[in-house]
């Protein structure tokens, strides 16, 4: 039997993803230059941050970047793709989108701190998040695989086109072009565009907002969790699932306080209980 890839030991070994807790958000940072694409290397490593923070009862936000000012990620390491049989590629892409759809449905917020150029595989893990934050400047986002001769093959197809509709999903990735994170913002791509001056800095800002004591990040899971499964579910069973939900939190401390601060006309202080 044949070796599906060749990885070297060197790239084996390597820190590929930083982790680090910090205030209650989890910073995943892309950490393979020049372009910070991935490999499977690359996504293992980005699979087990993932689930390291959904494991740690301490963290309430996880936020992904890229490393440096000029790439979030370029999407696959095309020399890697170049080199690997067709059927390690399908073993490969099935094991990233497993790891995205983990990423997607992780019952906490997750951001996606797009700080540099955002195209084809990055761009699906963008899609990934709940949010997408991007710095001001003439960075370029898109989904460009068409001109390799390949599609978005990390969920970039479905995720696309519930965000800006089927037909125009279709016309970008059949054209293949990259487009300005401005285009991205009036599409409803990008979130917020933030300055490129302290730009991690305001992103981290900003993930702040959803952790204890501002906001109970229980209910901000939760509301994540009714809004991703319900996506998949008819009508009533979506409600049926908001139902459950509502009910574990009509149990929780936060619940309690955020009802008692509201009758007390005070600021509420929450636990994440």
């Amino acid at each position: 039997m044949t070796t599906m890839i060749d990885i070297p030991e060197r790239e084996q070994q390597e820190k590929l993803v930083d982790y680090r807790v910090e205030d209650g958000i989890a910073f995943i940072e892309l950490d393979n230059p020049p372009a910070n694409t991935y490999n499977y290397d690359l996504m293992q490593q980005l699979d087990q941050s993932i689930v390291q923070a959904r494991f740690d009862d301490d963290v309430y936000v996880l936020v992904v970047s890229g490393h440096g000012d000029r790439f979030f990620s370029a999407g696959a390491n095309i020399a890697m793709m170049q080199r690997v049989t067709p059927r390690f590629l399908y073993q490969f892409s099935l094991y990233a989108n497993e790891t995205l759809n983990r990423l997607e449905h992780t019952p906490k917020l997750t951001i996606a701190a797009l700080n540099g150029h955002t195209v084809g595989g990055g761009l699906e893990m963008a899609l990934a998040c709940d949010v997408r934050l991007a710095k001001q400047g003439a960075s370029r986002i898109g989904l460009p695989e068409v001109n390799l001769g390949v599609l978005p093959g990390l969920g970039g197809t479905q995720r696309l086109a519930k965000v800006v509709g089927k037909a125009l999903a279709i016309e970008m990735m059949a054209k293949g072009e990259t487009f300005s994170v401005d285009r991205g913002k009036e599409l409803g791509l990008v979130n917020e565009i933030l300055p490129a001056q302290g730009f991690r800095e305001v992103v981290a800002l900003y993930a702040q907002q959803f952790c204890p004591p501002h906001k109970a990040a229980r209910a901000v899971g939760l509301i994540k969790r009714a809004v991703q499964s319900g996506a998949e579910l008819p009508l009533a069973s979506g409600q049926a699932l908001e139902r459950e939900l509502q009910q574990q939190l009509f149990q929780s401390a936060d619940a309690r306080e955020g009802i008692a601060a509201f009758n007390d006309k005070r600021v509420a202080l929450f636990t994440a209980e």
